[in-house]
């Protein structure tokens, strides 16, 4: 397989005066198992190139045509004779439609090294789609990227296969330049506004006054803007090579990075890190994207730079161990991110199924009615209805799907309004030809009481069971709704599940027949082992206005908002990933999966007060998915599980203090997620639970223990 690598034009591919783009593009060329394969095209006009397999595009200036569009076409009149299989083009969105226009058949990918929004070719909405629909990938180096790129698209287009992160990379020193570290403090970039050097220039000189011992390093320049700094102690240095860069991130203490831009990624930040520096950085764009460990400025200003680069400096031991976990934890080398680029070259993505196939005595026909969501394209399908069906299924029974709010929306009519009379009617003719054994509803609000009465008596060997999810606390959201739901039907059942523990539950039947079963896990769904990986993020989460909403709705009052905003502000220097509030769009499917494949943590957090045992099915898809799970002690989980497996939390401060710690000790926090994942998934299953389900609607006396069930 050929790979072609277009570089922008005048992008130097030489070790003299690299770019971004160049030195990317090089250090994960030249470890690629595909390396051999790939050959460079650009415009350098340094005689000295790196070694790599290259072709120099030579142009004569042409005062009539544009010489971007000269470039592209005479690397077209070189490709066809070169004839390879996929064309990478390096932060030119604009070359695309050249390219797709003049050699067919060829895998076209794009890799953006900057905003899109800000780049011919991609600035509008239009273009973009033009973008999805030609290229095969396109690539971002950082989350912030891809978002902005998805800016004005609709949700069809948020979780395609086609977009990838692929973050730059740099050389990880090794964990003995802590001891060779001098006292300077090193700003590395053009000496603008925009990179945040007015700010630094005046921070650094109170600085240096206050601290007699301490130099500073500024690398850089800038014919635009002039910004004065003069102190015997703040060397300017101006432009410097990359190894010479490197050597003093080698000795540097303290690095800053603080853009008032956005940067798109930020490679300063990334090889400061790297080598050992306590890096202190702004929250822009795609910067916190580039270090593990990091003081993240509340905001841009000369007090608040002062402040914390004198914090590093009185604080021997915070700066030496933000040091040591900018080494330790730092993950973005070139051979991690030269195999990310591999793997989608080669597509070679293989996903293991580990299916339980243990079957009961008797095998059961079971209708299962609850929604299945088929009308919403997928984006509800990892639901527990889905977990509990899988169960059935996995059990040996034979199971029949009943999506019943889909029914009612496709069958609702003039004459029967909410498609109710139909769905009641559709369903007594189903059970009429399958003749189960079981029926079993999940929140099927739509089926009456009266029409499960009925086929009781058409049925009297059928048994009747239901499960609910939502929560049922007196303070929690929809709660005298919830409880007519789950109590509307319930004489006519023969056992009810609810994942809260019917302890607290004073308004259910004084009987046996209400049980708590626990959101199940599957091992089809909870496939991602984040305790295994390194990951980007600190604490995820993600909320929503109503699954089949979909969508933030405005003017929607959460108390989640409020404490995530409370929790934010007292742990500032953690990263946290949020959706569902301040305009960022839920998420859901494959996309959610995705996103919570970067990240450590997850907060657990439901709508109104903590009660025992309930939980939304959140819990699942973190501790699932081998984050570490943040969970109010107040629902009483340490029933199940104990502090190293889970962490609970009391209050707001005490959650940001666990979180603190728990983002610095990544050994702690791999123990964590790997425990709370191997016992959910252990006992909490879906296997477990739809068999739990199917023994107590059965009114069976199994002997089997189940883990939630004394």
């Amino acid at each position: 397989m050929k790979i072609s690598i277009l570089l922008p034009y005048k992008e130097n591919f030489s070790p003299e005066y690299p770019g971004a783009v160049s030195l990317f593009v090089y250090e994960t060329t030249k470890i690629s198992k595909f390396r051999k394969d790939i050959t460079v095209f650009g415009n350098t006009n340094y005689k000295k190139i790196f070694n790599l397999k290259y072709i120099n595009i030579d142009l004569r200036k042409n005062l009539f045509t544009s010489q971007t569009k000269n470039y592209v076409k005479k690397f077209i009149q070189l490709e066809k004779k070169n004839d390879s299989t996929i064309i990478e083009i390096h932060n030119r969105p604009s070359y695309i439609q050249i390219l797709s226009k003049e050699i067919k058949k060829k895998i076209l990918v794009l890799y953006f090294h900057n905003d899109p929004l800000s780049m011919d070719g991609s600035q509008t909405i239009q273009e973009r789609k033009n973008l999805l629909k030609t290229c095969y990938k396109i690539i971002f180096n950082s989350s912030w990227s891809k978002k902005r790129f998805l800016e004005g698209l609709e949700n069809k287009f948020v979780n395609s296969d086609k977009l990838l992160i692929f973050h730059q990379s740099a050389a990880k020193g090794s964990i003995d330049l802590i001891n060779k570290k001098e006292k300077w403090i090193t700003f590395v970039g053009k000496l603008n506004k925009a990179k945040g050097y007015d700010v630094f220039a005046t921070s650094i000189k109170k600085v240096l006054n206050q601290n007699p011992n301490w130099k500073a390093k500024i690398i850089g320049d800038e014919k635009r803007e002039k910004i004065a700094l003069n102190h015997n102690r703040a060397h300017i240095l101006g432009f410097k090579k990359h190894d010479e860069v490197l050597s003093i991130f080698k000795k540097t203490s303290i690095a800053v990075a603080c853009s008032r831009w956005e940067e798109p990624f930020g490679r300063t930040s990334l090889e400061a890190s790297a080598n050992g520096c306590a890096v202190i950085i702004t929250n822009k764009g795609g910067l916190p994207e580039t270090v593990t460990d990091a003081k993240i400025l509340k905001n841009l200003s000369v007090k608040e730079l002062t402040k914390t680069i004198n914090f590093l400096i009185k604080n021997d031991k915070t700066r030496k161990k933000l040091q040591n976990l900018s080494i330790k934890n730092f993950y973005l080398t070139h051979s991690y991110v030269a195999a990310s680029i591999d793997n989608y070259r080669s597509e070679k993505i293989s996903y293991l199924k580990k299916i339980n196939t243990k079957r009961p005595i008797k095998n059961l026909r079971i209708l299962h009615i609850t929604n299945f969501n088929e009308r919403l394209d997928g984006r509800l399908f990892f639901n527990t209805g889905r977990r509990i069906n899988n169960g059935f299924i996995r059990l040996g029974h034979s199971v029949l799907g009943f999506s019943d709010r889909d029914i009612q929306k496709y069958y609702k009519n003039i004459k029967d309004f909410k498609g109710a009379k139909t769905l009641n009617e559709k369903l007594r003719k189903t059970c009429y030809n399958y003749k189960p054994d079981m029926i079993m509803l999940g929140h099927a609000d739509l089926i009456s009481a009266e029409q499960i009465a009925e086929l009781r008596n058409d049925y009297p060997n059928v048994k009747f069971g239901q499960w609910f999810l939502d929560p049922l606390n007196k303070k929690g959201p929809d709660y005298h709704r919830n409880k007519s739901r789950i109590l509307d039907k319930i004489e006519h059942l023969d056992a009810s599940f609810v994942t809260t523990s019917p302890s607290v539950l004073n308004f259910l039947p004084k009987n046996d027949n209400n049980f708590f079963i626990p959101n199940p896990s599957d091992d089809s769904f909870e496939t991602l082992n984040n305790f295994l990986k390194p990951c980007n993020v600190d604490v995820f989460f993600a909320l929503s206005h109503g699954v089949h909403r979909g969508v933030l709705k405005s003017g929607k009052i959460d108390d989640r908002i409020t404490f995530l905003k409370n929790l934010s502000e007292k742990t500032p220097d953690v990263k946290f990933d949020i959706y569902g509030i301040d305009k960022i769009q839920p998420i859901w499917a494959d996309h959610y999966f995705k996103t919570i494949a970067n990240a450590k943590m997850g907060l657990n957090l439901s709508r109104g007060d903590a009660i025992k045992y309930y939980s939304s099915d959140r819990i699942t898809q973190i501790v699932g998915n081998g984050l570490v799970c943040l969970i109010d002690e107040k629902t009483q989980y340490r029933d199940f599980f104990d502090n190293s497996e889970m962490v609970f939390y009391k209050n707001i401060s005490d959650l940001s203090e666990k979180i603190l710690k728990i983002s610095r000790d990544e050994k702690l926090r791999k123990s964590i997620g790997k425990k709370g994942k191997k016992k959910y998934m252990k006992y909490f299953n879906s296997t477990l639970v739809a068999d739990f389900i199917i023994n107590k609607t059965l009114g069976r006396m199994d002997k089997k223990k189940y883990f939630w069930h004394g």
